[in-house]
């Protein structure tokens, strides 16, 4: 190959990890916008418009954490999940006895998200060092008796530099916490965005 080739081709590979960078960056700096919102912690079923819905600004769960990010860098995961779960419902958990797709709730419940990040984002393992837990990852976590939970690894670091912090709400609203390894982690994905 010629010099001007491999320029080329360096460049374009240069390009496309900027740009994967640039997009897990901003998702971390959403997600840390999220925590200027007051929101109280309500698992309510909620009837909301669609695509594009979401419940009330000052409401939400650990999911919604992630859907706002998301959607603050253009991504509808209600849409998207909703899309996938119409058209291969049986590869998602039936945990909730239903018999087709509920677009209100779906993409809010982390059973869900966990297939569909498996089958659209890139699947990370599941380690004990901190460092392998980078900026714009999903983390999923199991807290006993089948509750599971969400939540976003940041660009900030821990009060001791060990540790990613997390942008979670799992009780006390959208919050950023050093709870990496807190809790069980049973999933960690990187998803960029839109599969369309």
């Amino acid at each position: 190959m010629t010099k001007a080739v491999l320029f080329c081709l360096w460049l374009l590979l240069f390009t496309n990890v900027s740009g994967q960078v640039n997009f897990y960056h901003n998702l971390s700096d959403a997600a840390q916008e999220l925590t200027q919102q007051k929101v109280i912690y309500d698992p309510s079923y909620t009837r909301i418009s669609y695509p594009n819905g979401d419940v009330p600004a000052d409401r939400g769960v650990c999911t919604d954490v992630v859907i706002r990010a998301y959607r603050k860098l253009g991504t509808d995961l209600q849409k998207e999940v909703h899309e996938d779960m119409r058209d291969h419902f049986s590869l998602y958990p039936r945990n909730w006895h239903l018999s087709a797709p509920d677009k209100n709730i779906d993409h809010r419940r982390v059973p869900n998200l966990m297939v569909f990040f498996k089958r659209f984002g890139e699947v990370k393992p599941i380690t004990d060092r901190a460092g392998d837990y980078l900026p714009g990852d999903i983390v999923c976590w199991s807290l006993g008796g089948g509750a599971t939970h969400i939540g976003i690894v940041v660009n900030k670091k821990s009060t001791d530099g060990k540790r990613p912090l997390i942008v979670h709400n799992i009780g006390a609203g959208q919050v950023l916490a050093d709870c990496l390894f807190d809790y069980t982690i049973i999933a960690h994905y990187r998803y960029q965005g839109a599969r369309h």
